[in-house]
């Protein structure tokens, strides 16, 4: 069976404090309101009309300095081997990320959040409202993180 290939191009660049990987938040929860940037390129500026009246957006991102990947890894938030779907290692087959992130203020084509999880110039393929009526599970089950021990926030150099 032929697999079909997608090509995606970039809307924006993320922009944030984090240079390297070891020391970034594992997750939105735990950026501890770290500010930073959305660099939305000027041809998709018109389309963040109405976006200033949502609290969080998605943000859709591409691991773009994760190399390969495993069927198995070690998540940040265990010590044992887990299915790599059953995690969000950034270490993917298709290396795209997702964080929701606060929205403080748009200028122009630039939004400003906090609560930002992500490496500095990490390319955007895409925005989304959080709307919590469609996004909001709270008492959904988490498979193995429910039980999991929770060694740590920060992302250390595992997935290098």
């Amino acid at each position: 069976m032929n697999k079909p290939v997608f090509s995606f191009q970039p809307i924006g660049i993320v922009r944030s404090p984090y240079k390297n990987l070891q020391g970034t938040p594992i997750q939105p929860r735990y950026a501890d309101g770290s500010e930073g940037t959305i660099e939305v390129f000027p041809e998709y500026a018109e389309a963040l009309a109405d976006l200033d009246g949502f609290e969080r957006i998605w943000l859709m991102y591409v691991f773009d300095r994760a190399e390969g990947w495993t069927p198995h890894v070690t998540p940040f938030r265990d010590t044992v081997e887990r299915g790599l779907f059953a995690t969000r290692a950034p270490k993917r087959p298709n290396g795209i990320g997702m964080s929701c992130v606060k929205l403080v203020r748009i200028e122009n084509a630039t939004l400003h959040v906090s609560d930002i999880d992500v490496l500095d110039g990490t390319p955007l393929l895409d925005l989304k409202p959080y709307v919590p009526e469609f996004d909001a599970y709270p008492q959904a089950k988490a498979g193995w993180l429910d039980s999991a021990p929770k060694p740590g926030a920060k992302s250390d150099d595992r997935f290098k």
